[in-house]
């Protein structure tokens, strides 16, 4: 037989019913949908927890109980697959405003590398959150400030102030505000959501000083992943003493579990065998596509059809109902992952196109060993079954 006369056959099969194209094509299209879905569902999920857990300052350590050398807790971000952010933190005098002589504010003067790791929670935590929560967000008039300027350095004019402290005092960047120490410019200010971190820098003043300047009292540390190689470096910054005795690498938020294992738990979900499910089923659909009308292919090789014509014709008709399934469910998983996903979507996307691509290659397979196996001697035995 010619090539156009098979494709002509094989449509003509597709559109006048006798392949049960539509009934396989839902089966194809809905197996990769629901477990595609649920391995992209799966990962989406995973990762949403990630971005809660790192815009919640839980991948953030912080070394207590002993002097710490502030040079050396700023040095750590220049350590090869060291921390992303590092700096040193100390209490100092509170400052008292000239227009609330009553009311103290608690201080902490901090290296110049410690200033990101504030800035950085805060915003990491608003761009998480869903636009629906935009009308729960502090005073208007709170302005949050971005940790470096435009020369790539952190301002260190004048004090750093959380959103708390800049809505009751009315402070915005630039602000001057008179104290007992004088008159002191807002260098900027800094979000601390309420979410289970170290509550002392919710309310408070933060004074930039050289990370040369006397010894401070913590060193904190924010890298993702975490790893033990962070709670050593965190010790290596301690100036020891006899009487430190209490020292320990404590996680800054404690509201979350410190046994989490991002890589660990993508290896171990539950959906990572789903693809091997849909490769069984696609080899169940092609088995089960080729045995409804072994009588049919028998009968025509009976009568003078070849073997090589009948798989070909076969393999077309697989190929039109099992391959535009396996488009659609592509590219309705591709829009799910596009939408859904915080970051790295096509990573996400690839990992789901998996269960599709397995239960077309399942289709596809099934249907040439259980094309091969009909043969034309069993013809009377199959019009006897039928």
């Amino acid at each position: 037989m010619r090539l156009q006369s098979i494709v002509s056959e094989a449509v003509r099969n597709i559109s006048a019913g006798t392949a049960r194209a539509a009934w396989f094509f839902l089966v194809v299209l809905i197996t990769g949908l629901l477990l595609g879905g649920y391995e992209a569902t799966s990962i989406v999920q995973l990762e949403q927890e990630a971005v809660t857990r790192i815009a919640s300052d839980a991948d953030t350590k912080a070394l207590v109980g002993a002097g710490v050398d502030g040079v050396a807790c700023d040095a750590l971000t220049q350590v090869a697959n060291g921390p992303s952010l590092s700096g040193a933190a100390r209490a100092t005098d509170s400052i008292t405003a000239a227009s609330t002589p009553g009311m103290e504010l608690p201080a902490y003067e901090v290296t110049p590398g410690f200033i990101p790791l504030l800035v950085s929670g805060g915003e990491n935590a608003a761009s998480s959150a869903s636009s629906a929560s935009s009308g729960n967000s502090r005073d208007s008039g709170a302005q949050t400030s971005s940790p470096a300027g435009t020369n790539g350095t952190v301002d260190t004019s004048g004090i750093w102030v959380s959103t708390d402290v800049s809505r009751d005092f009315g402070l915005v960047k630039g602000s001057v505000m008179q104290t007992n120490h004088g008159d002191i410019t807002v260098a900027g200010v800094y979000s601390w959501p309420n979410d289970g971190r170290d509550s002392r820098f919710a309310y408070a003043a933060i004074v930039p000083v050289s990370a040369s300047s006397g010894t401070f009292t913590e060193c904190w540390a924010k890298q993702w992943p975490l790893t033990e190689q962070t709670d050593e470096l965190l010790r290596t910054t301690a100036i020891v003493t006899a009487s430190d005795g209490n020292t320990a690498v404590a996680q800054v938020n404690k509201s979350f579990d410190s046994r989490y294992d991002a890589a660990s738990n993508y290896r171990h979900r539950m959906s990572a065998w789903l693809p091997y499910v849909a490769l069984g089923i696609g080899v169940i659909v092609g088995v089960i596509s080729v045995r409804r009308r072994r009588l049919e292919y028998a009968g025509a090789l009976h009568i003078g059809q070849s073997k090589g014509a009948q798989m070909l014709g076969m393999h077309i008709e697989t190929l039109i109902w099992s391959g535009l399934a396996s488009l659609a469910c592509v590219a309705l998983l591709c829009a799910y992952c596009w939408r859904m996903s915080v970051d790295g979507w096509l990573e996400i996307f690839l990992a789901a196109c998996r269960v599709p691509a397995m239960t077309f290659a399942g289709v596809t397979v099934a249907t040439f060993l259980a094309g091969i196996c009909v043969r034309e001697s069993q013809l009377l035995r199959f019009f006897k079954s039928r």
